[in-house]
């Protein structure tokens, strides 16, 4: 066989190659608002175009699928902040990187919006040269002052969260020092992989983290994706690998990037692989 017969079989047979022969599986998990089209060129475009998450994925295809079952279900787009994909150490698979799916905070942020409760969603870190009030009790919402065009806000050293309800009301209020972020930070199994987005985008991090415990506070759309499936039956998506793509939800869980105690329907299926020491 030619090198380039080589070339076309690998890539035929890989993770991306994957992804479009269970297209229409995805697409009956989608929610209808959700173009499949996009989503598919998503998907294949993160694992294509980034060496590091091809070879992850190439490692355990079907524990990549899986993954990718949890954003097709939430509805979230794949590769971005609403759904990042990122190559963690695992231990079951002898230290080598596979693919794991985090809920990002934008994903939460879409989740907040779809249960159609909430008419905005504010997350904001604060900087230390921000002008930044609120009082429990007092004020309604926070007052945060900044100075867009600045060449330099300072270090980040809080962020908040709340929602504007359609009826007008004002969610609980979420507001975090760096002390707290920090400790959910420590909580993170990935916080020392280069790859994790602790690393590569602390500031999404703080958002994330705030967000999380917002979702707590107000309705989100996946209560009613869990409620869909469970009227639905829930078909499974077809076997891949000897790892089966129809195991049964995981128990309530801890983010394993923010330290929050989540929902199974928000953590990916399969749980997670502390890294390799």
């Amino acid at each position: 066989m030619s090198s380039i017969s080589n070339a076309i079989a690998t890539r035929d047979n890989g993770p991306a190659a994957q992804i479009e022969v269970y297209r229409d599986d995805y697409t009956a998990l989608m929610p209808s608002h959700i173009n499949p089209e996009q989503w598919i060129r998503l998907a294949t475009g993160a694992i294509r175009g980034n060496k590091d998450l091809l070879e992850a994925a190439g490692n355990d295809v079907g524990e990549f699928l899986r993954e990718l079952r949890t954003a097709a279900r939430l509805g979230l787009e794949p590769g971005t902040e609403q759904f990042y994909l990122t190559p963690r150490r695992s231990k079951k698979h002898g230290g080598r990187k596979i693919i794991k799916g985090i809920v990002g905070y934008q994903g939460i942020i879409e989740l907040i919006y779809r249960a159609g409760a909430a008419s905005s969603v504010v997350v904001e870190v604060v900087r230390e040269r921000d002008n930044f009030r609120y009082t429990p009790g007092r004020d309604e919402r926070p007052v945060h002052g900044v100075d867009w065009f600045a060449e330099d806000r300072g270090a980040l050293i809080g962020v908040y969260a709340y929602a504007v309800m359609k009826d007008g009301a004002t969610s609980k209020v979420v507001v975090l020092n760096r002390r707290q972020v920090m400790e959910a930070k420590a909580k993170s199994d990935g916080r020392n992989s280069e790859h994790s987005p602790w690393a590569t985008n602390e500031e999404s991090m703080w958002l994330k983290t705030a967000a999380r415990r917002l979702a707590k506070w107000v309705p989100t759309s996946a209560e009613r994706v869990r409620e869909q499936l469970q009227a639905q039956g829930d078909a499974p998506l077809p076997i891949v690998t000897a790892a089966p793509l129809d195991q049964a939800d995981p128990e309530p869980a801890v983010d394993t990037d923010t330290g929050e105690v989540i929902d199974g329907e928000l953590e990916p299926e399969g749980g997670w692989d502390a890294p390799a020491a």
